[in-house]
């Protein structure tokens, strides 16, 4: 008897165990009337034919689903009660759809059972509420979130929410990101939820440390270097990002093993790395590396090139035995890119083999040596079937035509189609950062390819408004440039958007004024291609300009001035062949008249005077980009006279009056101006400038020329104080026009200009934002300048000194703007407050870094 109670106990509790599961209102009764209950006994199960299998409680899913997962199928056997039934329950408990199973015995007819299985399906997301960041970053989520919704609320949605928040914080700095989640029932919706989600992003994490171990050639300095976004917090790490982000860091690592191996450490690899909290602010880096020996270049050898010599590509490979291995130098001198272009694939592909293919292969590593076999591809030569253009949705074809050198039927030339996407980006009206050359339909039947353009126009007319005091009063200036016009539009007025547009022509349109007092007016025209069919540069220009106190002072006042000067000017232009085709000649003719009624500032004061110029300019420009330049150099030679009149004028220099001697006005002119560009590393670029000026005079007895002074000092921008015939030229760190010669009695009041001067600059730069809307870079800057009024007092190396730091925004409609801090070091003689700390403000200057 005692047997028989034991054994019948044992049978019902492990049978409810086994059909139990923590956590969830689960029922493996098999529930009907009680007749049907009455047939079933644990003490003597069952075998039955499913007869009919039903599901209710369903809202969302597909009762076929739930069948399947139960594996319960009309027609099957089953045993009752039994096993199988409480794992029908636990196979769909697991699947954190629900939050009831049941499975009821509905019907009982000789060895035919019917079954219901009966669930209440957990709630479902209705919507995110995220509390805690501000609105732009709760928008970032609610992205990276949509799909959430509609979801069955369960651990496994509650985990994934979490992780992507934390994901989405830990790659921007945030490791300490906190994330809690309260469930709130929708009142719209009886089975669904809301997630309210409260964030705490805590502190960025910055890096405390980075120390290395294992590595013994290469120290711990060098290889933090080779760490270009994992830096330490420290003063001097200016560029680097003190931050950490686990995505950047994963970069870093990759990086860091390129570079030990660029190194001649072709074995070195990361062993483990870790990253420790070091406090709640920072963490600490540790890197185990393995060094291994150091490689060098062995024999180098070249087998299936048939159109150059071995002798040649060694040459320009530049690798000789001995030389340290590395598969970054060896690549860059098969394939590019290299400064001058002077790879292997670039000789190659600038003979039209376009698939043309090097394959460095390491045929015997003996010790330290690796000894290369270079096996080489050349492939046919390929001709330019056809050129095709494509985005220029405002500029006409043929302006961006005539800047793209790789021409139909010429031979494929890499060079002249990184030329030519270079020559589009300088024309201002496209995204030079899109400019894409890419060659299409490669036929190696025949032999051709097609070259296609793709260009992205950008905003490139720009406006210039601007309001300041100067001279103890408001000066307003407006200023309007068209940098695409079309003249040939201009009675067309459905081409006005809002003037025509689309012939790279440039129209400007400039006035400044501060009432009666000063007016300040000028037109210029240029069209780069005169007649369209030859690069022939044509600009003309007209200004008038006047200053008058006549507002405030009758004539017959002492006080009373007046200064009106009226020029107009055409220069014509052409691109060289010669020396290299990066070559251009201006010649500018231009007439100034000048009117003076008691106006001081030049050396005479009343009368009329005539400059009539002829200038010729010799420049070459090979900057890679026209905003942000990373290499390349731009050089200008210019040459200015007038006629010699005191050659036949018959004019008594010697007794004549300040009116006669400036009559007509008689100099010669010389300026160099240079700048070169160079990238230091990674996005890092030195600007270098020289300057130089020089004012000649013919004849002794006239005298040197009251106009076309140089003026140095300050922000270099033309301010109406010194109207028309003086170049200014910058100098931070200074007053505006505060630099006068050593041991002059002049001041920044009276100074009318010299005849000399120099100045050096060099400018770090690096970019902040590159993209079509904007272009921000960061500069820090050395300068040094000075003036002489003749060879006798000049000398190159006696400058006044300056430093600084400043910014550069280029927008499309506002042109180039500047804002600068500079340091002067050296005292002026007369003008205590001319150097120390200065800022300047510039605005539509030069983009190469300013000639102004």
């Amino acid at each position: 008897m005692n047997k028989v109670f034991f054994a019948l106990l044992f049978t019902i509790i492990s049978t409810a165990a086994s059909a139990q599961i923590t956590g969830g209102r689960q029922q493996s009764m098999l529930s009907g009337g009680s007749k049907i209950t009455d047939t079933l006994s644990y003490l003597n199960p069952k075998d039955y034919i499913i007869g009919g299998i039903t599901v209710s409680g369903i809202k969302h899913l597909d009762k076929d689903i739930i069948l399947t997962i139960s594996k319960l199928n009309k027609g099957d056997k089953i045993t009752l009660p039994g096993e199988q039934n409480a794992n029908v329950i636990k196979d769909l408990y697991k699947q954190g759809l629900f939050d009831d199973v049941q499975l009821n015995v509905t019907g009982i007819h000789a060895d035919t059972v019917f079954l219901e299985i009966v669930v209440a399906e957990r709630p479902r997301l209705s919507r995110l509420h995220i509390t805690g960041l501000r609105k732009g970053e709760i928008e970032d989520l609610n992205k990276k979130l949509n799909d959430k919704t509609g979801k069955i609320v369960n651990e496994n949605l509650l985990s994934t929410t979490t992780a992507i928040i934390k994901k989405h914080f830990n790659e921007k700095g945030y490791l300490n990101t906190t994330v809690d989640i309260k469930q709130t029932k929708d009142p719209g919706d009886a089975n669904s939820v809301i997630l309210d989600v409260a964030v705490n992003k805590r502190n960025k994490v910055k890096i405390n440390s980075v120390t290395f171990e294992g590595n013994k050639a290469l120290s711990d300095a060098t290889l933090r270097g080779f760490l270009k976004n994992t830096r330490r917090k420290r003063f001097y790490n200016i560029f680097g990002s003190k931050k950490f982000k686990q995505d950047k860091y994963d970069e870093d690592k990759q990086t860091l093993v390129e570079k030990m191996q660029d190194r001649g450490y072709r074995d070195a690899e990361i062993i483990s790395d870790t990253v420790t909290r070091h406090d709640d602010k920072t963490v600490d880096v540790k890197i185990k590396v393995y060094e291994g020996p150091k490689y060098y270049f062995g024999n180098v050898k070249f087998s299936g090139n048939a159109t150059y010599s071995a002798e040649l590509l060694t040459k320009i490979l530049s690798i000789e035995k001995g030389q340290v291995f590395s598969e970054e130098e060896l690549n860059k001198r098969l394939t590019g890119p290299t400064p001058n272009n002077d790879d292997v694939s670039s000789l190659y592909l600038n003979n039209g083999y376009l698939t043309f293919q090097a394959d460095p292969v390491q045929t015997n590593i003996h010790n330290d040596t690796v000894d290369l076999d270079i096996r080489i591809y050349e492939g046919p030569q390929y001709t330019i079937n056809r050129v095709i253009l494509k985005g220029n949705d405002v500029t006409n074809d043929k302006v961006v035509r005539r800047e793209i050198r790789t021409k139909p039927g010429q031979k494929f030339n890499k060079e002249l189609l990184i030329r030519s996407a270079r020559e589009i980006g300088q024309l201002g009206n496209f995204d030079e950062q899109k400019t894409e050359p890419r060659p299409t339909n490669i036929n190696p039947v025949d032999g051709t390819v097609d070259l296609v353009y793709n260009v992205v126009e950008k905003p490139s007319d720009q406006i210039e408004l601007s309001g300041g005091f100067g001279g103890g009063q408001l000066v307003g200036t407006l200023g309007l440039t068209f940098n695409n016009f079309s003249l040939r539009n201009i009675f067309n007025l459905k081409a006005y958007k809002p003037l025509p547009k689309g012939d790279g022509q440039k129209l400007s349109l400039r006035g400044q004024s501060s009432g009666r007092t000063y007016q300040n007016f000028s037109f210029t025209f240029s069209e780069p291609w005169l007649g369209g069919k030859k690069p022939i540069y044509f600009a003309l220009s007209a200004y008038t300009q006047g200053s008058s106190t006549g507002q405030y002072y009758p004539k017959s006042s002492p006080y009373y001035n007046k200064l009106r000067i009226n020029g107009v000017g055409v220069t014509l232009g052409k691109k060289l062949n010669w020396p290299d085709n990066y070559f251009q000649l201006n010649y500018s003719l231009n007439f100034d008249h000048y009117n003076l009624d008691n106006y001081s500032g030049y050396l005479f004061q009343n009368g009329t005077s005539y400059n009539i110029k002829l200038t010729q300019e010799l420049s070459r420009n090979s900057v890679d980009a026209p905003i942000y330049p990373t290499s390349g150099s731009n050089i200008r030679l210019t040459l200015q006279a007038t006629p010699p009149y005191s050659l036949f004028n018959n004019v008594n220099y010697r007794i004549a009056t300040p009116e006669e001697r400036y009559h007509f006005v008689e100099y010669y002119k010389w300026k160099f101006d240079a700048q070169w560009f160079s990238r230091i590393t990674g996005k890092l670029v030195l600007m270098s400038q020289v300057r130089f000026g020089y004012l000649g005079q013919y004849n002794k007895l006239v005298g040197p020329s009251p106009f076309e002074r140089f003026k140095l000092g300050g922000d270099g921008m033309q301010t109406y104080q010194f109207l028309q015939g003086t170049d200014i030229i910058g100098l931070r760190g200074y007053e505006n026009f505060s630099i006068v010669p050593v041991g002059s009695n002049q001041n920044a009041n009276t100074n009318q200009g010299n005849a000399i001067y120099n100045k050096y600059t060099f400018e770090l730069r690096h970019p902040v934002i590159a993209s079509q809307s904007a272009t921000i870079f960061l500069e820090a800057f050395a300068e040094g300048g000075n003036v002489w009024d003749n060879f006798s007092q000049f000398n190159p190396f006696n400058v006044r000194r300056s430093v600084g730091v400043g910014a550069r925004i280029f927008l499309p409609i506002f042109g180039l703007l500047g804002l600068d801090y500079g340091y002067g070091f050296d005292q002026i003689p007369g003008q205590p407050d001319a150097n120390k700390g200065h800022f300047h403000f510039t605005i539509s200057q030069s983009l190469n870094g300013g000639f102004n």
